[in-house]
């Protein structure tokens, strides 16, 4: 009798210690979310997660709040998360440059795949050749013939080295063959690009969509393999050089260790929003084609990114400076 007594005792007490963590997962978030953004305000990412985010707090009954850490080509932002608590109150902005670091920096704080877990998708978005209007080029086949003639003359704005726009553009340079120089900024390189101080840039649609649709700057090429719903109207490269094929994407993750149904929630939660009608139609308007999926297939699909960017990477003998 008294060793069943124990026992009872025994398993009570197992009981109430789970308690409490189930019911934090019932019933997260209870407090602030932060959403850490690697770049900085008005960038892609930055316009995403705000979208994300305004949705999720609507959803989830809390404040999800946009937390810009920029630089070192995301690096940076992506070390808070990494070492952050795994709870689910700091998640990660992530996007495709999160699965190329992974390979190009070879001396980081932290390993992405490691020290980071997928928890939702967002979207898939092609990056966009976009030139200002003063530029002699309006075409894919005119850009290439004017580098062609003018080599190491055309600078390029880069959001830095190892970014999607900037392996993109790398990728293009390869198989066209001609030669463009790479300026990467630190910030925004918005204001120089519509000065006309630099003259063309791979960057991420929906970075520059409106300035597109509003005639200050003029899209000759998608970088993905056909041309997008997103942005019918704008060529692909691939249709000038044939196998051409590059895209970014935008998900969120969080620390490794994050309870396994706080990332189903979060999962489910960012996948209704991504599938809204109205949610749509705003990726949409910013060239994002929405991409939600089950926690199990981003997991795969990050995995698979890492994987194809390391290959690049080694072939090409990229550096991070």
């Amino acid at each position: 009798m008294e060793r069943r007594k124990v026992l009872q005792l025994a398993a009570g007490a197992a009981a109430l210690t789970l308690a409490p963590r189930s019911a934090s997962a019932l019933d997260y978030p209870t407090r602030p979310v932060h959403i850490v953004v690697g770049y900085p305000p008005g960038l892609s990412p930055d316009i995403i997660a705000r979208l994300i985010g305004q949705a999720l707090s609507e959803r989830l009954g809390q404040q999800f709040i946009v937390d810009n850490r920029p630089g070192a080509a995301s690096n940076i932002g992506t070390e808070v998360v990494a070492h952050a608590t795994p709870d689910g109150y700091t998640l990660l902005q992530t996007v495709s440059a999160n699965a190329i670091n992974a390979t190009l920096y070879q001396h980081l704080n932290f390993d992405f795949a490691r020290d980071l877990t997928p928890v939702a998708a967002v979207g898939r978005t092609p990056f966009v050749i976009v030139v200002n209007p003063q530029f002699p080029v309006k075409s894919v086949p005119e850009l290439i013939a004017y580098a062609k003639a003018n080599p190491g003359k055309i600078n390029i704005a880069s959001a830095g080295v190892g970014t999607g726009p900037h392996v993109a553009c790398e990728l293009f340079k390869m198989m066209t063959g001609t030669d463009m120089v790479q300026v990467p900024y630190k910030g925004s390189y918005m204001t120089d690009l519509l000065g006309g101080q630099i003259p063309i840039a791979f960057g991420p649609i929906a970075q520059i969509i409106e300035d597109v649709r509003g005639g200050k700057l003029i899209a000759i090429g998608l970088t993905t393999p056909t041309r997008s719903a997103a942005a019918p109207d704008i060529p692909a490269i691939a249709e000038f050089v044939p196998g051409y094929s590059a895209a970014g994407w935008y998900g969120i993750c969080a620390t490794t260790g994050t309870p396994d149904d706080i990332v189903e929630k979060l999962n489910a939660a960012t996948s209704a929003s991504v599938n809204d009608p109205g949610m749509k139609a705003k990726l949409l308007n910013l060239g994002v084609e929405p991409m939600a999926m089950p926690v199990t297939e981003f997991k795969k699909f990050v995995a698979d990114e890492i994987a194809k960017y390391a290959k690049v990477i080694t072939a090409t003998g990229m550096k991070a400076d």
